[in-house]
């Protein structure tokens, strides 16, 4: 198995949404107020603390403009 499939599902997500964050110059505070969680809540997830929902997964992928999918990719 190589490294990369090691890589869970929490985390590709936390290293994406963090990515696209930066990339599109979002601050945590503007992009928990568009999918309506607790400031906290973005770092936490970005730090893979929390355990994300499909319908926050919906959300980002939504406010990012971007698939699902894209969330998961390595």
């Amino acid at each position: 198995m190589s490294q990369e499939t090691k890589i869970s599902a929490r985390e590709r997500i936390a290293k994406n949404v963090q990515e696209y964050r930066v990339k599109q110059n979002i601050k945590r505070e503007k992009l928990s107020l568009a999918i309506d969680v607790d400031n906290s809540y973005i770092s936490k997830l970005e730090k893979c603390k929390v355990n994300i929902t499909i319908d926050k997964i919906e959300a980002l992928a939504k406010y990012f403009d971007i698939d699902i999918v894209d969330l998961l990719k390595l």
